[in-house]
């Protein structure tokens, strides 16, 4: 292992797991384990207000779920714990006595309530909501004074007035910001506790992190946290910004255009090898555009170097494109597993495994996603109401359909035994003796047998009907 190699995937346990938070997470388990460095789990629960419930276990879950296991986190412990920001309040409160000290940070005793009248004078004139540094000419003695005295303060980060800071991102190349732009973070809260910029800085140099790799949301304050690196004297990770996930409609990809949370995906049936492969693809490819990927092969495979800056578009019809490209590679008894709940919740009688193991093998080209089964496969378990769709009544009552059925039921009576061969020779004959092949022949046999103009090969569909069910429904639709 290669313990120069140190990545970290950081989260805030605020509710589900988001895709976008797989991609990261994933993108750092495929550096670590590609460099043989070590990945590591961090919680960053250090905003009390948005803390839910039960979050950081579902977290857990989820990602042993998509299989990317920690070498150091919560679960595991490691050589820098506790791995979890609110466990670790008295290093935040040395860091910041540093930073008083060295007057890298001051103390601002700004209300909510001015602070938020100041935002909304800023947003009237147009200008960035930027903090006026009213409390930074505040003499030290009095704002120590102050809060000895129990006023409520927070501490802010005392940023330089002048110059630009610069750094190469592994993504985007240089970036420079002007110190003109950067606000005077506050980097411990009036309750305190601190914000995720001191945390997130002080937790990764304590804890060896060489590469932070994170979304590019996070781009505008690595100005921030790169001057905090300097005010400490320390030496800052290498930064790659993923790119953003966007709906198709260019936009932040969020819950409000549907599914974002990795939960939700999973309670509708899509694989965990289909999901993990498909977010790998958003903002990263190989140089010959495959696709299909197996987890270790996505390590063998995976560079920072092939991550694109464009923002990625989340395209669900892809996704149910790789589900339903997993789903028919599981072998026979995998897929019964996943399907076959699914059958016995709408009342299906599944007890006859060979003929459910070959409605599930017939049916399985149509489905995107297990539950898809119930329906794809009802014509297998359900007495058929004639002709459901539209296309299939017109062919019924299209020319030549009844001459069709009339001899399919005549000649299918004398087939023995009742076999997807044996059936293909039937419709041959119906073929010769009704003077009509193509559409028309299949047609009004598929329509009568199932109700619907699409759907499995028609010698499967009447070999698992047995012949009985498919003459009596046969002679149903010639009534």
């Amino acid at each position: 292992m290669n313990s120069d190699i140190r990545v970290r995937f950081a989260p805030s346990p605020t509710g589900y797991l988001h895709v976008g938070g797989l991609r990261t997470a994933l993108y750092n388990y495929l550096f670590a384990r590609a460099q043989g460095g070590v990945f590591v789990l961090r919680i960053e629960d250090t905003d009390r207000t948005r803390l839910v419930e039960g979050a950081v276990e579902n977290l857990l879950r989820t990602l042993s779920w998509a299989g990317l296991e920690c070498d150091e986190g919560p679960a595991q412990g490691g050589p820098f714990g506790p791995y979890v920001q609110s466990e670790r309040l008295e290093l935040y409160a040395a860091h910041i006595q540093t930073l008083l000290a060295d007057g890298k940070a001051y103390r601002c005793f700004c209300t909510t309530e001015r602070l938020a009248e100041l935002k909304k004078a800023q947003a009237a004139e147009k200008r960035p909501p930027m903090y006026d540094r009213r409390c930074r000419t505040i003499p030290v003695e009095e704002a120590e004074r102050r809060a000895h005295e129990g006023e409520a303060c927070t501490v802010r980060m005392k940023v330089p007035l002048l110059g630009e800071v610069v750094f190469t991102d592994e993504i985007r190349g240089e970036v420079r910001v002007s110190a003109s732009v950067i606000d005077d973070q506050v980097l411990l809260k009036s309750d305190g506790y601190p914000t995720y910029h001191l945390a997130n800085v002080v937790d990764d140099h304590l804890m060896r992190i060489s590469h932070v790799i994170r979304g590019e949301e996070w781009l505008p304050s690595t100005p921030k946290h790169l001057l905090l690196y300097d005010f400490f004297g320390w030496t800052p990770p290498r930064f790659a910004h993923l790119p953003l996930l966007l709906n198709a409609d260019r936009s932040k990809l969020s819950k409000r255009q549907g599914d974002v949370a990795v939960e939700d995906f999973r309670a509708k049936g899509y694989l965990r090898d289909a999901l993990v492969n498909f977010v790998a693809l958003l903002g990263w490819n190989t140089s010959d555009n495959r696709e299909m990927f197996t987890l270790p092969e996505l390590v063998a495979a995976f560079s920072l170097a092939r991550v694109g800056k464009a923002g990625a578009v989340f395209d669900h019809d892809k996704l149910d494109w790789f589900n339903a490209q997993y789903l028919r590679a599981l072998p026979a008894d995998a897929l019964a597993a996943l399907c076959t709940p699914h059958l016995e919740a709408a009342g299906v009688d599944v007890g006859d495994r060979a003929r459910t193991d070959a409605v599930l093998a017939a049916v399985l080209s149509h489905l995107t996603v297990p539950a898809d089964v119930v329906e794809a496969a009802r014509i297998f378990f359900e007495a058929m109401p004639l002709a459901e769709e539209g296309e299939a009544r017109e062919a019924l009552a299209a020319p030549g359909a009844r001459v069709v059925l009339e001899s399919f039921a005549r000649l299918a009576g004398d087939v023995s035994p009742w076999t997807r061969d044996a059936v293909k020779e039937c419709i041959k004959a119906v073929q010769k003796d009704a003077g009509v092949k193509g559409k028309e022949l299949f047609m009004p046999i598929r329509a009568a047998l199932t109700g619907r103009a699409h759907g499995p090969e028609l010698p499967v569909i009447a070999e698992l009907l047995g012949r009985d069910v498919c003459l009596e429904r046969i002679l149903a639709a010639l009534r």
